[in-house]
């Protein structure tokens, strides 16, 4: 008899403790699938994080700006910005990017000695909880005189664009 007792003693209590976490169960907060949570920290998101300038001639500098959003909980700095060559210089934000505001980082690249396919990395340090980020800025760095004759050509192939030739400086005007 004392056998039944205690089984239905531990059978009530077994039943009590489930209905009770079933209960805590259905009144937790149920999220929907789709909802957006937020990184916890400062967090940045950039537009594009390649930049492709196509061509340019040697000696010009090519200028980008990248904007990026702060899509963090917290103030995002920006510490430092390293550059794979002393060719690129950056410019950023200075002060702390707030939760969902944005912030830009502009890269100038002088092409001056270089040639040919261009892959110039930017590397942000800043207190982002993804850690480090990199934006790149690519493309072909060819001769003046490569680029002046693919004008000349394309100006006689019946662009209306004129060539003006003024010792080493070349000038080009388009007609309306």
């Amino acid at each position: 008899m004392q056998y039944h007792l205690m089984k239905k003693a531990f059978v009530l209590a077994l039943s009590l403790a489930c209905a009770g976490f079933g209960a805590q169960a259905q009144t937790a907060a149920v999220k929907p699938a789709n909802a957006q949570v937020k990184p916890a920290g400062p967090q940045i998101q950039f537009d594009e994080m390649k930049y492709d300038f196509g061509s340019a001639k040697q000696g010009e500098v090519v200028t980008h700006v990248f904007k990026f959003k702060n899509v963090g909980t917290q103030p995002l700095v920006i510490s430092n910005i390293q550059v794979s060559c002393g060719c690129t210089t950056p410019e950023w934000t200075k002060d702390p990017v707030m939760p969902g505001k944005t912030g830009t980082i502009t890269a100038n690249f002088n092409t001056t000695g270089k040639m040919g396919m261009q892959n110039k990395v930017l590397t942000i340090e800043s207190n982002s909880a993804a850690g480090n980020a990199m934006v790149s800025v690519v493309g072909e760095v060819k001769e003046a005189s490569t680029v002046s004759a693919e004008k000349t050509e394309s100006a006689a192939a019946g662009d209306k664009t004129k060539l003006k030739v003024d010792d080493s400086k070349m000038k080009a005007k388009k007609k309306s």
